[in-house]
């Protein structure tokens, strides 16, 4: 079988995508591992497949202002691919229109070459146009999302999230000071660059990939180290990460205890804990055993029930992502009204059923990467009033249009005596 084009592998990807059965990191992960895409072809593909994703709505404005009639889904994406390219990517006219129009099939070819040679007569035009649209067309984000943060934030922040998640995002890496010290890695890696108020977190320009082979740290926003921070592990100590892969926070509770003590970190998703594994075994963590557990089941692993009582706990809950859109992309495509409602109540269910296995006196920290109340102050709310042993002590936010880091929240809590 011949190797597909980058501009086949994101067309490839987007009709995978288009049944929302995966997600769009796994669906192109995967094609271009299969293809195996030179560097600057995946690079390629990726651009096209995300930057899609990210306006799918204004490409969709624009192929209604050149097509009144409808058009095929498929041709649709085609479309898409080739408007981003002559719209929004600056690519080379003439390639940018004979490749896409190459991926039509024959009968639909000079459909698709005219549409987008008048996008070219037009392009001026085109982009004034979308400058007046709402901020649902020029964002592509869903209206009832924007409504929501207008609510929350207020309109002014609520534009600014928009923006910041249609940005690439920034690579951020967390030395891992279980294999290198600071100081070291620096010399190693003169590359990266120093985050200001983020102790130990790095940026970088493209993906540190030897310095990820080797454990060197770990690709993860300086925001995650906000639940890190409240747990306050100490060498020692017996933790239960109760929802821990890919690893990043289990990992970095390691790191502060000196990789002495005990971590329990479970997930319910066989291969994400697999690749929890895989990464806390490359991170040099000896402390920590891998456990399967579906909190929200009734039989709870030995594992976790012989190691306890534990000093802390940490769960960082699933949840809507909403504060990290910028880095799953799709994730605004996935959601509905109904689900913060729904993951609130799943939230609340996973703190109760760890409860259980907290000392008295220890510490509780809840974590989210969403900027929603329901599944953030709401929660603890409503922990506060059902559960009569917590006690909250402090919670912290980051919000991107203020922080300039990913979202995150995060809650201490105190198991009382009483």
């Amino acid at each position: 079988m011949p190797q597909l084009s980058a501009r086949r592998v994101a067309l490839a990807a987007l009709q995978a995508w288009r049944g929302r059965k995966q997600f769009a990191d796994a669906i192109i992960s995967e094609l271009t591992a299969r293809e195996n895409l030179s560097a600057e072809d995946r690079a390629f593909a990726l651009e096209l497949f995300y930057g899609v994703l990210r306006n799918l709505t204004l490409l969709d404005f624009w192929i209604r202002s050149l097509r009144s009639s409808r058009i095929d889904v498929d041709l649709t994406n085609i479309l898409r691919l080739g408007l981003y390219q002559l719209l929004m990517l600056s690519t080379a006219e003439h390639a940018a229109v004979y490749e896409t129009v190459e991926l039509a099939p024959k009968r639909q070819r000079s459909l698709i070459n005219g549409i987008l040679r008048s996008a070219l007569r037009r392009k001026g035009q085109l982009i004034d146009n979308a400058k007046y649209q709402p901020l649902e067309i020029r964002t592509s984000h869903p209206a009832f999302l924007i409504e929501r943060w207008q609510k929350h934030f207020g309109a002014q922040a609520a534009e600014a999230l928009c923006v910041w998640d249609n940005q690439s995002p920034t690579i951020y890496a967390r030395v891992n000071q279980l294999r290198i010290d600071q100081t070291k890695f620096l010399t190693t890696y003169p590359e990266s660059r120093a985050v200001p108020n983020a102790s130990n977190f790095f940026e970088f320009d493209s993906v540190p990939i030897v310095a990820l082979r080797l454990g060197h740290c770990y690709v993860q926003d300086p925001s995650t180290a906000i639940a890190c921070d409240l747990l306050d592990a100490q060498p020692g100590d017996r933790i239960l990460d109760a929802c821990a892969a890919p690893g990043g926070k289990t990992g970095h509770l390691a790191v502060r205890m000196e990789n002495r003590g005990v971590i329990v970190a479970c997930d319910r998703e066989p291969k994400r804990l697999t690749v929890l594994t895989e990464n806390l075994e490359r991170l040099g963590v000896s402390v920590a055993t891998s456990v399967r557990c579906d909190w929200t089941l009734d039989e709870i692993p030995s594992a976790v029930v012989n190691s306890a009582p534990f000093d802390r706990i940490l769960v960082d809950a699933p949840c809507s992502n909403t504060g990290v859109i910028r880095r799953r992309l799709d994730v605004r495509w996935r959601l509905g009204r109904s689900d913060f409602d729904r993951m609130r109540k799943r939230q609340i269910e996973i703190v109760r059923r760890v409860l259980p296995f907290l000392k008295t006196k220890g510490v509780l920290v809840y974590s989210t990467c969403s900027l929603e109340p329901e599944e953030n102050e709401n929660v603890i709310a409503s922990l506060l009033t059902e559960v009569s042993i917590l006690r909250l002590e402090t919670h912290k936010i980051c919000l991107p249009f203020g922080d300039h880091f990913d979202g995150a929240f995060a809650a201490k809590l105190i198991k009382t005596n009483e």
